[in-house]
């Protein structure tokens, strides 16, 4: 593994270390609900204003902490599941003031079947092109008026939006350079600087333990599905103060599903492949997993979660952003949304026939972000769930409780 390691640092070079340490390792240990309290903690008297000696200060801890205000004091897990991915703090640079182009400008350099984060709040809809998003995985935005994080682990596969507001306060995020259990570690701005975990929004590290930041639905599909949805979205440019090597893969087949996680050691859940993609949805405490490589086979699931009825879409035609070297040249690996199929005082069940999705009840033609495109129903939308795109080892180390659909 390390020499794997040293073979792929000396073939990216410095752009695409900064880009690969920003998910690159960590310990894996079972999941701690309750705060822990360090026996080094920094005085209590000031918690948000002093700065933490070195990392030799803190016991078994393996980041730095020189020049942090976070009160190391207070975390949810222990330090120890923290590990260094390389950069220091924002060595990875969020995008904090993100400029936006119509589709028919970024179609210039995005191709159509390139994966999008689509995001769309208070009719105000974006496209967050992973080409952009793998170098520097988190964007602070305000979209239909809200503060926003729109954030992606690569190691993870992970894309999800969260609100940015927090006890009042906005928040700016970024990357601390650090990973727990190869999941990216975010920081924010308030005056604790507290530490986030990406793929749950819970406050791991800091003043605001306690706290889980407020998920919003987006989904990962092509650029060409989000431009027939949304003809008026804007798309993330890459004119972003930081330009990189956007439209490259820094991860270059790293998502082989017969492969292992790249520099994870944690434990596995053997139910699927580490690298197996999976859709997932939590709802009410449960929690279910779509595997891809069943849903291409049965691309349409209507299911009941927690007392909730819903569908999962998946098609062809979207690009993986983790496979070859250039992403527009790389497999096709689909997407997959969730949406709760209830309209009106309807429940709708579905079903594929042909290349289209049609709802049994009134046979309307709905899309891959859930809109009503012909038939009785046109105008209407489903409404989309929480619910995200990972592989199934990054899930199933947050929540093993998981239930895996089978058809």
């Amino acid at each position: 593994m390390l020499a794997r390691r040293a073979s792929i640092q000396a073939s990216f070079g410095l752009a695409g270390l900064v880009a690969l340490a920003a998910c690159s390792t960590a310990a894996a240990l079972p999941p701690t609900d309750t705060p822990v309290t360090t026996s080094a903690a920094p005085p209590t008297a000031a918690p948000s204003s002093a700065v933490v000696p070195a990392a030799a200060s803190l016991s078994g801890v393996h980041f730095p902490t020189r020049g942090w205000k976070t009160n190391f004091g207070t975390a949810r897990v222990p330090l120890s599941e923290i590990e260094s991915g390389g950069p220091p703090r924002d060595g990875i640079p969020p995008i904090d003031q993100p400029k936006f182009l119509n589709p028919a400008g970024a179609g210039a350099w995005l191709k159509d079947q390139e994966p999008v984060i689509a995001f769309e709040l208070n009719g105000d809809a974006r496209a967050y092109p992973l080409q952009i998003l793998i170098w520097h995985e988190i964007v602070d935005d305000e979209v239909g008026g809200v503060p926003v994080a729109v954030t992606f682990c690569p190691l993870c596969n992970t894309a999800i939006a969260f609100d940015r507001r927090v006890d009042g306060q906005t928040l700016r995020f970024g990357t601390t350079g650090n990973l727990r259990r190869s999941d990216l570690v975010m920081w924010s701005d308030d005056p604790g600087e507290t530490w986030w975990q990406q793929i749950t929004g819970e406050a791991l590290v800091g003043d605001l333990v306690g706290h889980q930041l407020t998920m919003l639905p987006s989904e990962i599909v092509s650029f060409a599905d989000f431009k027939t949805a949304y003809s008026s979205g804007q798309v993330l440019s890459r004119d972003t103060g930081n330009p990189r090597g956007y439209g490259n893969n820094p991860y270059v087949g790293y998502d082989n599903i017969n492969s292992s996680p790249f520099l994870y050691s944690g434990p596995n859940d053997g139910r699927l492949p580490p690298m197996e993609r999976v859709a997932t949805v939590e709802l009410n405490g449960e929690t279910v997993a779509y595997p891809f490589s069943r849903l291409i086979h049965s691309p349409v699931v209507n299911d009941v979660l927690a007392g909730t009825p819903l569908v999962v879409f998946h098609q062809g035609g979207t690009l993986s952003a983790l496979d070859g070297a250039v992403i527009a040249a790389s497999h096709d690996v689909g997407a997959a949304a969730a949406f709760n199929r209830g309209v009106d005082d309807k429940v709708l069940t579905f079903s594929l026939r042909g290349v289209q999705f049609i709802d049994d009840q009134t046979n309307s033609t709905w899309d891959m972000l859930g809109r009503a495109i012909a038939g009785p129903l046109v105008g209407n939308r489903l409404r989309p769930l929480i619910s995200a795109n990972h592989f199934w080892f990054a899930w199933a180390v947050f929540r093993p409780e998981t239930r895996i659909w089978a058809p």
